[in-house]
């Protein structure tokens, strides 16, 4: 008599490992803009992050942190604002980083492009 051996499944390993499946997942919704802002920090070295960006961007997210962005109302948003008027230094920056997530979303978008790495709805 043989006893098969089950084959490993590296994906379930690969998950275990993922920032968002090791913290809390209400970091990553919160309405605090200093924990989105730990969130979007932790997906930082995410294998994951540039599909996950991109699934996000595809399904039009309606909030939340997915590949290191904020998501707002289906789009990607720069940082989130405590309510009230903005500071006018806080508009220069938000101006900034509107900029950069721009760049890096046009980046991740040639990246996907080329290796074709889909997230599973």
């Amino acid at each position: 008599m043989s006893l098969a051996l089950a084959v490993l499944d590296t994906n379930v390993e690969l998950e275990a490992n993922l920032p968002c499946r090791k913290f809390d997942p209400d970091l990553w919704f919160s309405d605090v803009p200093a924990e989105l802002e730990l969130a979007k920090s932790l997906c930082g070295d995410c294998p994951l992050r540039a599909a996950c960006l991109s699934g996000a961007v595809d399904r039009a997210e309606p909030w939340g942190v997915w590949g290191g962005e904020i998501f707002e109302r289906g789009a990607v948003v720069p940082r989130k604002r405590p309510r009230g008027r903005p500071r006018k230094e806080d508009a220069a920056r938000d101006a900034e980083l509107r900029t950069e997530v721009e760049a890096r979303m046009a980046a991740n978008e040639s990246a996907e492009t080329r290796s074709n790495v889909r997230l599973a709805a």
